[in-house]
């Protein structure tokens, strides 16, 4: 009696379009926004506030999403909230498509923001639901790793397309996910919580192959599915309230790495390190995030999760610091808070130590970036997806997304106004004790997950 993985494999690559679609989402801003700053048209033309918030209205967006598809995913189910989730993609592609102003092109953004964050809630959660334990960690990882894939479409495409194809482009993973997420099963957990015992059968006959024990497993989920509904009353209780916390932690420190800061600014890193091509140096980043996720990917079922999380940590934290330390050798000694401008800070070195120490940047870079995808890029997404009791998992991991969107937000909006205050060094010393405290959080609060059914998980939380 084993199962046989191939419908399994189907399943998640239909879901893990949603996905692609929002690594698409996240990367068009990058060959974009320099073209719509040079752009004719005067009502398209933006400025520099303004190509800021073409980049950061996304994540405003996704954490509306979030909020959505956490109500979304309860009631409509796993499915349908992926299918819908395809709506709103297109639809803001075709209003920045046909964009008149500035205005359109915002609210463009925010639509197939808000998709990206229901597509960041739902594509983990019915992932985690519809594997075995033995695969779904690497199930789980091609999340992230097809969020940087999408990403790296973007910025390839970006070099040849004009910004309207790149958007004609970027709808199109959407429409082939909600094409094929229409033969693709429902979740049985999600079934049988629904008390639809037959058609949870059906779903598990689908995913495991003819030769699994389905009975064994329906009843495995069925004796933790306990009586439904869920009132605030409930997040007084340990077992639930436990896991929220957590998984909210997860998301605040994968967000204080600095990572969408640091991938923000990459372009400006990679000119002053007189790179002649930065759009080839941003190809060149979203390789390395796209090979390392995958490697993360390859290993999680082996390594477990927490392993994983260490060392990403403590990459982070050193390349972090040898950022500020690269920062402190460059910059001129005297207080740059008289121009908070990261693009004047930035270009302002003292112009003899570039060719130098310029490399020592390039370099620390592409161990953050390769140390983020080896662990704190796939892992939180794949351990909110385990840890939540089945009745607080829409609510729990709503609140999740909401946090990470919201942080996103804020750290790369932030992230200019960081550096008039702290100074650009200081920053990324800032970036580096979080990295540091997120290796001890990792170490005291964290639940190694690998190879234990979503059940025996929550049996965890309910024990402890």
């Amino acid at each position: 009696l084993r199962a046989q993985n191939k419908k399994l494999y189907l399943a998640t690559f239909a879901a893990v379009l949603g996905p692609l679609s929002f690594g698409f989402v996240l990367g068009y801003s990058s060959p974009v926004i320099p073209e719509l700053r040079k752009i004719n048209d005067p009502k398209l033309r933006l400025d520099s506030s303004q190509a800021s918030w073409f980049g950061s209205v996304v994540t405003l967006g996704a954490a509306a999403g979030g909020i959505l598809g956490g109500y979304l995913v309860d009631k409509a189910g796993r499915k349908l909230s992926l299918m819908l989730c395809s709506i709103p993609y297109v639809f803001g592609y075709i209003v920045i498509i046909s964009a008149q102003n500035v205005w359109m092109l915002y609210f463009g953004r925010m639509l197939t923001g808000l998709a990206s964050g229901i597509t960041s809630l739902v594509v983990p959660m019915y992932i985690s639901e519809v594997s075995h334990p033995k695969v779904r960690g690497m199930l789980g990882s091609c999340v992230q790793l097809m969020v940087v894939t999408g990403i790296l479409g973007a910025y390839v495409a970006g070099i040849t397309l004009k910004w309207r194809w790149l958007a004609v482009l970027c709808a199109f993973p959407s429409c082939i996910m909600l094409l094929f997420m229409s033969f693709m099963p429902e979740t049985p957990r999600f079934l049988l919580n629904r008390h639809k015992r037959s058609e949870a059968i059906a779903s598990l006959r689908f995913l495991r192959g003819p030769h699994a024990d389905h009975e064994w497993e329906c009843r495995q989920i069925e004796a933790s599915v306990q009586e439904e509904g869920l009132n605030l009353s409930e997040f007084k209780n340990p077992s639930i309230y436990r896991p929220l916390l957590t998984g909210v932690a997860l998301m605040f420190f994968q967000q204080v790495t600095g990572i969408n800061a640091v991938m923000f600014y990459a372009e400006t890193i990679f000119e002053n390190a007189d790179f002649k091509d930065s759009r080839m140096a941003s190809v060149v980043v979203g390789s390395i995030q796209v090979c390392f996720t995958a490697v993360a990917a390859l290993i999680i079922d082996k390594t477990g999760r927490k392993v994983l999380l260490y060392i990403s940590g403590i990459i982070m934290a050193l390349s972090t610091a040898l950022f500020g330390l690269y920062f402190k050798m460059v910059l001129p000694n005297r207080n740059n808070s008289s121009n908070p401008d990261v693009w004047f800070t930035l270009n302002s070195a003292s112009p003899g130590t570039e060719s130098s120490t310029s490399w020592l940047a390039v370099v620390s870079l592409g161990l953050f970036v390769a140390g983020f995808a080896l662990g704190w890029g796939p892992v939180p997404w794949l351990v909110i997806s385990e840890i939540f009791p089945l009745k607080a998992r829409g609510v729990s991991s709503g609140a999740c997304v909401l946090t990470n969107w919201v942080m996103a937000f804020l750290v790369t909006k932030e992230f200019n106004d960081f550096i008039g205050f702290l100074t650009s060094y200081g920053t990324f010393w800032l970036f580096s004790a979080f990295c540091c405290l997120n290796v001890t959080f990792t170490a005291f609060y964290i639940p190694e997950t690998k190879g234990q059914t979503l059940e025996q998980i929550e049996a965890y939380y309910r024990r402890s």
